[in-house]
This record gives structure tokens, sequence and C-alpha cells, in this order.
């Protein structure tokens, strides 16, 4: 079975991308500065103009950051993507690896948390000038 997608010529300013797409002009900016967008096209007047190719890869990277992919990670899987030439396996590794990051992430943050707990319930009931979190925070 052959999957045929219909591609729009459709293009569209940046503004415009920013309103479909829910990002910030300035993050567009970004992402082209840094080339994970690539620089678009332009009109007579220079406007910058988006081909839907464009619209999908903002999407893309969007749905990656949201899932906390980092810069490099987003450079990474693009590189595959853009090559044409991945394996679902290659995929995998760099989701696993990612994974791994974002597990010890929640191991710390619930270290973090259970330590702000721990001095939080040393506190007096905020009439005394004495303060146990100061304390704490200021100790070497």
């Amino acid at each position: 079975m052959t999957v045929t997608f219909t591609v729009s010529r459709e293009v569209i300013r940046r503004g415009e991308l920013a309103k479909r797409s829910g990002c910030n002009i300035e993050t567009i900016r970004y992402y082209e500065k840094i080339g994970l967008l690539p620089p678009p096209a332009r009109n007579e007047g220079g406007h910058r103009l988006y081909s839907e190719k464009d619209q999908v890869r903002l999407r893309f990277l969007m749905r990656c950051r949201e899932l906390g992919f980092s810069i490099d990670e987003l450079r990474s899987l693009l590189s595959l993507v853009d090559s044409g030439a991945y394996s679902c396996g290659e995929i995998h590794a760099l989701t696993m690896d990612h994974l791994t990051s974002i597990r010890q992430k929640i191991t710390d943050l619930k270290k973090l948390e259970r330590t702000l707990k721990t001095i939080s319930a040393d506190c007096e009931d905020g009439t005394t000038p004495e303060c146990p979190i100061i304390d704490t925070l200021l100790e070497p």
C-alpha cells in the first residue's frame, strides 16, 4: 500500500506561521539563526515565505521541545531525518538516551523536593525573625 500526501503549495509569512503553529516569532527566528529551520524563501518585498514543509518541520521541532529534547538532541534527530537514511533503531537509541536523561532529572527533582520539604518543615509560624530556611541556605 502506498501512502500519498498532498502538500500544499501555499506559502505564508512568519507572523502567520507563528499564529498557525502557536510558536513565538522570536523562537522561529532563533531556530533559523541556529540552523534548525532552513533559511526561508523571500518574496520581492523581502518578506520571508514559509512552505508547508517548513511548517511541518516547525511542528516537529515544537513537539520535540515539548518532550524535553535539547537543541543538541534535536540536531541529532534532524541530521538523521534530513539524510533520509535512518533506521527506527537509530531513532530509538536517541530516544532511549533522552529517556535516561529525563529519568535522572526526575530523580534530581524528587531529591530537591525532599530537601525543600525538610527545610520548610523547620519553619515556625512566620512570626519570629529567625528563619531556618535561610540558616540552612547559608550553611557552608
